[in-house]
């Protein structure tokens, strides 16, 4: 039995959030609540489903809208990269003047090396730095949720603080070893794909195309 995958665009940035979960389970995971956090609980609540945990791929503001203010009304505990939490428990500091986050403390942090069981599934955290320095994907399945490391057809910025290119392209070069070719990505911008079609016509990935000489 396959995990149902729901995406929601939410925030300023129409940043994607992904409610996660097995077909008619009474639990899910929500990954990246962008914001909205009423638009989450609405598609959780036809889903018939709690919401479990919240999973943070990574701490820019745009992935955090609603985190706050769902893991408040429903309890379900914030897993986020122990190395950015500063980004979520100080979430002004960090966001445009004209962006509000309300800033929240994780109850897990994560190193990226994690096997989490949460609502009936697995999911392997992976350490993914170079669009941000603390960067983690979420695995289970035959599902990659990469945040801003991978998306269809480009990667993540890596004109930030803490980015770097070359960190970027280790961190996919890592995740098209680890996963086979017909993973589904579900990335935090934009559809899913598969690595096998990013590797395969994605013009940035064009030295991960040919083995390391």
């Amino acid at each position: 039995m396959g995990l149902d995958v729901t995406q929601l665009s939410l925030g300023p940035l129409r940043t994607n959030c992904y409610l996660v979960s097995r077909s008619a389970s009474g639990a899910a995971v929500v990954i990246d609540p962008s914001g909205e956090a009423a638009t989450i609980r609405l598609e959780l609540a036809q889903r018939g489903a709690a919401c479990a945990a919240i999973l943070i791929t990574h701490g820019h503001w745009d992935h955090l809208g609603g985190v706050a203010d769902l893991a408040e009304g429903t309890g379900a505990p914030v897993h986020m990269a122990e190395a950015e939490r500063q980004l979520l428990e100080r979430a002004s500091d960090f966001t445009p003047p004209e962006v509000y986050v309300r800033s929240w403390t994780p109850e897990v942090g994560l190193q990226g090396d994690e096997s989490l069981e949460l609502a009936g599934m697995t999911f392997e955290t992976l350490l993914v730095p170079g669009h941000s320095p603390a960067h983690v994907a979420f695995a289970a399945e035959g599902c990659l949720f990469s945040g801003d490391v991978l998306f269809a057809g480009s990667v993540g910025r890596t004109d930030l603080p803490g980015a770097s290119w070359e960190t970027l392209m280790g961190s996919i070069r890592l995740l098209l070893e680890r996963f086979p070719p017909e993973t589904i990505v579900y990335s935090g911008h934009g559809p899913p794909t598969s690595l096998g079609n990013e590797l395969a016509t994605n013009p940035f990935l064009a030295d991960l195309q040919a083995p390391e000489q």
